[in-house]
């Protein structure tokens, strides 16, 4: 199952909307062949895995560490593959949460006579697909938090300058983990301060959709998350504030738009979220300002945050902070951090955790 594990995690970034899947077949001792699932509509990791074994497959074992998927999709339907390959045992790592699967897929297993053993390393399991439970449960992407910020909690000085306060390091990370998420989500303020264009480097990876919560549209025509639709996607978040006209010319670019309720003023950011979902995007990487930081935090829309800490101190009242909004009063109410991993990387020092849900509402690989 580790081995399934490792196979798993070659599909990071490329599966969506779908897991990353890895099996393992094994017979007489050996592994006798092993595959992941590449990106959506390929062969799933079984198939891969059963085509490699050939004819060893008779009386194997295989580990996977998702539930086989029983159903006819973009592929044909996984357990059909394993009953004819003569494979006797399959061990599992997590039942799949989808309800078209949730243990159809084993039951199937079962009733042709393959026994079947599950939650193998299943904590392991759950959490390199995180983005996916999330999404299938409740239909809301998975939210990573990044902050690059000074030991002293600053995003920017009082002159609003921020280029650049973490080190290169840290930036070639941000820039990893934008090309294995479906989105990277910053506000207007941060938009207008920066004008970055969100791309990955180097191109040669995948882009995240470009996702900017501007509540009346004040993004200007010539910016550059406007330009390279053809390789990024770029949808804005907005509301009745905006000018319609505005809307179809950013529209007739080639931008998509969602538009919202008030909330107090601003993007309904929770409505934002869930037509996102809606929109096949399984996980975000919100990239600030403070106050988006902080309304997302508030609405318990955050499962899990990256703080990338350089050894700077910046200073001043007027000196951004790396969460906004009004805060909270009492210390009770914080927002408290669990499984937490501390680590060095070049000059920054990188703190990862995630949020607790003040509701009780547990991280999505430990529900």
């Amino acid at each position: 199952m580790e081995r399934a594990i490792e196979l798993a995690l070659k599909g990071k970034g490329k599966t969506s909307p779908n897991p990353m899947v890895g099996a393992v077949i094994y017979n007489n001792r050996k592994i006798v062949g092993e595959g992941y699932h590449r990106k959506a509509g390929t062969d799933h990791a079984e198939i891969v895995a059963i085509k490699k074994a050939g004819k060893l497959t008779k009386d194997a074992a295989l580990y996977v560490t998702l539930e086989p998927c029983c159903h006819t999709g973009r592929t044909p339907p996984c357990t059909k593959t394993i009953i004819k390959s003569g494979i006797k045992k399959v061990v599992i790592g997590m039942h799949d949460p989808n309800p078209i699967v949730a243990g159809k897929g084993i039951k199937e297993l079962q009733d042709a006579g393959i026994l079947v053993l599950t939650g193998l390393l299943e904590r392991d399991v759950k959490r390199i697909n995180e983005s996916y439970i999330k999404y299938i449960k409740t239909g809301y992407p998975f939210v990573l938090m990044k902050v690059g910020m000074s030991l002293d909690g600053k995003i920017a000085t009082s002159a609003r300058e921020s280029k650049w306060i973490t080190s290169e390091t840290s930036r070639k990370i941000v820039h990893s983990i934008r090309s294995e998420v479906d989105g990277i989500m910053i506000g207007a303020g941060t938009l207008l301060q920066d004008n970055p264009n969100l791309l990955v480097t180097p191109r040669k990876r995948k882009n995240a959709a470009r996702i900017i919560v501007d509540s009346s549209l004040k993004t200007p025509i010539d910016y550059n998350v406007l330009d390279n639709l053809s390789i990024a996607r770029t949808i804005f978040i907005t509301t009745e504030l905006a000018d319609k006209k505005k809307i179809k010319l950013f529209q007739d670019k080639g931008a998509e738009i969602i538009l919202t309720p008030l909330d107090s003023g601003r993007v309904d950011i929770k409505e934002g979220m869930k037509k996102l979902g809606e929109m096949g995007i399984t996980s975000i990487m919100l990239e600030g300002g403070s106050d988006l930081n902080y309304s997302c935090l508030s609405k318990e829309l955050v499962d899990k945050v990256i703080f990338f800490i350089a050894p700077k101190i910046i200073g001043g009242k007027d000196g951004i902070s790396s969460v906004g909004g009004k805060g909270i009063a009492d210390l009770k109410d914080a927002f408290h951090l669990t499984d937490i991993s501390l680590k060095e990387e070049g000059k920054d020092i990188i703190v990862e955790g995630y949020i607790k849900q003040k509701k009780g509402r547990k991280t999505a690989y430990n529900d």
